[in-house]
């Protein structure tokens, strides 16, 4: 089976592949209207979905116009669409879908949100929201990233990054649907995973081996790291190993749990494998700041 990676490079903007066998790299599709952040392959339509942060509004303000979109391509780079624009979202992150039931999940960062909708761009939903005013926005502990499903218990994870190197990162859980009568912004069936870290950003769950795994872009000597933990039935991290430091601004993480390994992504613009028994790394390529990364395989 041969197997590349798809990866979001920012620097310049494009859809890269990186096969894991004898293959030269290639670009899928060049990226000129934003800065591209989480890429989902989805294996049934053999469909590329990523999501643009949108354009910086200036140094204090940062990302503030609601002009992040969600949009899609074939792997050749072809049958490309806008799903969600035109001012319907601000800083969407990273990227995932449910393709048995017909949704594609994203947090947005300063949107302060967790939103889905349906693969053709319908059905636009707020799942949660952690805040709504401009002060809110400016609260990084609000800020949500990092997004994983558990599809066969129906949870859905995310993460809240916190401030830059702030150490008050958190992961939290809730329900994948909002509890009846109740709304995105006064569900209760949120869970606090874990707290006080340095500052979590991509989000898997190992569906195997029922793991938590996410990348730490903050500060030495915890944070610029990989991570794994167990998850309990009723919602603890049990076992969180620190499996690989040394990250430069760690962002992107793609799990193959079958073969026991990760990929991450930095802005560095490194792509590393990493052996999930041993925390052995290596380097695979270095190209330009990275964001997003998927696994894409030929079957």
């Amino acid at each position: 089976m041969n197997k590349s990676l798809i990866t979001l490079q920012i620097s310049p903007a494009a859809i890269v592949e990186f096969p894991l066998y004898d293959a030269p790299p290639r670009t899928i599709f060049t990226i000129t209207d934003a800065i591209p952040y989480g890429i989902w392959f989805d294996k049934t339509s053999r469909l590329l979905y990523w999501t643009n942060m949108g354009k910086q509004t200036d140094q204090h303000e940062g990302f503030a116009a609601k002009d992040g979109s969600i949009q899609c391509c074939d792997l050749n780079g072809e049958q490309h669409r806008i799903l969600i624009g035109n001012g319907a979202i601000t800083t969407p992150q990273q990227l995932t879908g449910d393709p048995e039931r017909g949704f594609l999940y994203w947090c947005d960062r300063e949107g302060m949100a967790v939103m889905r909708c349906h693969m053709d761009g319908s059905g636009l939903e707020t799942l949660v929201r952690q805040g709504q005013s401009e002060q809110d926005r400016l609260e990084g502990e609000k800020q949500c990233v990092g997004i994983s499903l558990d599809t066969l218990r129906q949870h859905i994870y995310w993460t809240q990054e916190g401030p830059a190197k702030g150490g008050k990162g958190r992961i939290f859980r809730a329900g994948i649907n909002i509890p009846e009568g109740q709304t995105a912004d006064n569900r209760t069936d949120i869970t606090l995973l874990i707290d006080q870290l340095p500052e979590p950003i991509y989000l898997e769950f190992a569906e195997i081996s029922g793991r938590l795994y996410w990348t730490d872009r903050g500060a030495p000597p915890n944070g610029n790291s990989l991570n794994s933990a167990t998850i309990t039935e009723d919602g603890r991290l049990l076992n969180h190993h620190l499996l690989i430091t040394g990250l430069q601004e760690g962002i992107g993480l793609t799990v193959d749990e079958k073969d026991n390994k990760a990929y991450v992504t930095d802005l560095g613009g490194y792509i590393r494998e990493v052996n999930l028994a041993t925390g052995r790394q290596s380097i695979l390529r270095q190209q330009g700041a990275t964001t997003g990364i998927t696994l894409l395989t030929d079957s």
